[in-house]
């Protein structure tokens, strides 16, 4: 088998571009090429190419759907960017009076974020109703999330006390691991959705989003069509979270910066 080709890229770069928007650069052309070879392997392919053909003929059930799960795949963590958890405490739970409170992490991986997101609301909310929404394209990382499921070296900005209250460690054959404990699993819900296509209205509205670490993969035009497209979803007065590393600077006008990576629904 030979290394992936600029032109063997191209279409899978083109492929995931039209289908979740995700704009790969060609400084991505190995990584790719690395992530594609097992599946290679398993069909006894000599080329990329013909991975792409066997993809793309619809005669393999659920294969464009794992070839979606390993282009989308992303590294996270629990409290990831943890003054986004401060604001959350600080700024909105703690002068929270309203009916039932509801957050959307859209792009939710495996599960780690809306997870930390769980424990802030648990702790902060007490006995008052609250629920999350959890969302990604990849049905890998969605199944790994409603397991909830994770190693201990996931957890390095999680406080022991959270760690304590809301997981329980594994023993035996599950040493070195933890699961999310029910009481939180109750709350969050996780679900496939594409951020490229109309957001189900079923989904209802909500008072938080989070939608971080993925505009990033995106170029302006279609960073804009997502952002507005969730932002939707957000109720008047509600707020946005993106990444610290992430801008809404010139892509729209429906959100309102309150500082930077933190936005406002005007």
């Amino acid at each position: 088998m030979h290394s992936i080709t600029a032109k063997e890229f191209t279409l899978f770069s083109q492929f995931i571009y039209d289908y979740a928007g995700i704009d790969l650069s060609p400084a991505k052309q190995t990584m790719v090429g690395s992530r594609l070879s097992k599946r290679l392997n398993y069909y006894q392919l000599d080329n990329y190419h013909q991975y792409y053909d066997l993809v793309m003929s619809n005669n393999t059930p659920g294969e464009l759907q794992m070839l979606v799960n390993i282009l989308t795949t992303n590294e996270t963590y629990f409290f990831r960017e943890p003054k986004h958890f401060d604001y959350l405490t600080e700024k909105v739970l703690k002068r929270w009076s309203g009916e039932k409170f509801r957050i959307w992490s859209a792009a939710s991986s495996s599960g780690e974020e809306a997870y930390s997101l769980a424990m802030i609301l648990a702790e902060s909310l007490s006995h008052r109703p609250w629920e999350i929404i959890a969302s990604d394209l990849s049905t890998q990382v969605l199944a790994k999330a409603q397991q909830g499921v994770y190693l201990m070296d996931r957890i390095e900005l999680l406080d022991q006390h959270l760690l304590d209250k809301y997981c329980l460690k594994g023993v035996r054959s599950q040493e070195g691991t933890f699961r999310v404990d029910e009481k939180l699993r109750k709350h969050t819900r996780f679900g496939q959705v594409n951020l490229m296509k109309p957001i189900p209205a079923s989904i209802g509205m909500f008072d938080v989003i989070f939608l971080r670490n993925v505009l990033i993969y995106f170029d302006t035009e279609t960073k804009k069509a997502v952002v507005e497209r969730v932002a939707k979803k957000l109720k008047p007065g509600g707020l946005f979270f993106i990444s610290h590393s992430e801008t809404l600077n010139r892509v729209t006008d429906v959100l309102e910066m309150v500082q930077p990576s933190i936005y406002v629904k005007k």
